[in-house]
């Protein structure tokens, strides 16, 4: 396999911790991102333009996304990806310059106005993948395409993908069912053997309340066991490590309005009284 970060313990499913993040690899994929570990006046949530010097969870995101995929082989030359909800990411523009071909999907214009409004969804758009130049646009063009899709519905002729993945999409379907439904039903969009890697909302408070319909639903840990023995039942790989973090970071529980109280951290927050943080799955589809 190719590995572009150099390391031999690959990562599992697990939870956004400091110490991770910190780490030389997750360093090394933001900066092949060309995204920031801290946060300085980057991006926009909520159209809040994110302060100077934090440390924030989507950074970690986009890099465990794109470490999962490296330590498996997946990013290499004519690999063929598929990017549900991509918003405004820079993971595909990033796999096309490793020589991938790459299906983004975003929710359409009907479906999607408030992603819209805010700047976080594709369908206006799909250069906005390429904002920050990872590729050349040659590169761009020749290796990405763009189709509108509702994760709720996957077309039937999404087939013979080597991986998929998502950052933060499948809390966003309606409902908990809804959203443990597609990781069930996006492993027939891969081949066998191939890896799917899904980030998703984490509930660090509570195994039992969470938030299970709506707009964003977050998972509890009992939710990520159900899908693990669901998986290993139907003969697909997942490994979990399910130790959180201990560091400053982890400790600090940003609150509404976020980004107020504490510049330097957004790896936990709360939702809607639940503190949460973003969980990572690591799916290989059986042989």
């Amino acid at each position: 396999m190719t590995n572009l970060f150099g390391t031999k313990n690959m990562l599992k499913s697990g939870v956004c911790k400091q110490q991770e993040l910190e780490s030389r690899r997750f360093q090394k994929a933001c900066d092949r991102l060309k995204v920031p570990m801290w946060f300085n006046n980057y991006a926009k949530a909520n159209n809040i333009y994110i302060p100077e010097g934090i440390l924030h969870r989507k950074s970690w995101e986009y890099a465990f996304i794109t470490i999962a995929l490296s330590e498996r082989g997946m990013l290499k030359r004519n690999k063929k990806g598929l990017g549900f909800a991509v918003g405004t990411e820079p993971l595909p523009a990033y796999f096309a310059s490793r020589g991938c071909n790459i299906l983004a999907t975003d929710l359409g214009h009907g479906d999607a106005d408030r992603w819209i409004e805010t700047g976080q969804n594709a369908s206006r758009d799909i250069g906005i993948l390429n904002a920050s130049k990872i590729c050349s646009q040659r590169v761009f063009e020749k290796r990405i395409k763009y189709r509108d899709v509702d994760m709720n519905a996957i077309p039937d002729d999404f087939i013979g993908f080597d991986f998929c993945w998502s950052s933060c999409a499948i809390e966003h379907l309606g409902s908990l069912e809804k959203s443990k439904t597609f990781l069930k039903n996006m492993l027939r969009c891969l081949k066998p053997g191939g890896i799917a890697v899904h980030t998703t909302e984490y509930n660090l408070s509570s195994d039992d309340e969470t938030i299970t319909e709506g707009d964003s639903v977050i998972f509890r840990k009992k939710d990520v066991l159900e899908i693990a023995e669901w998986l290993k039942d139907n003969g697909h790989s997942i490994e979990l490590d399910l130790t959180l973090g201990d560091k400053e970071g982890d400790l600090f529980v940003d609150q509404p309005p976020y980004y107020q109280l504490n510049p330097k951290y957004h790896l936990r927050l709360n939702i809607c009284g639940y503190v949460c943080t973003s969980f990572g799955f690591i799916i290989s589809k059986g042989l």
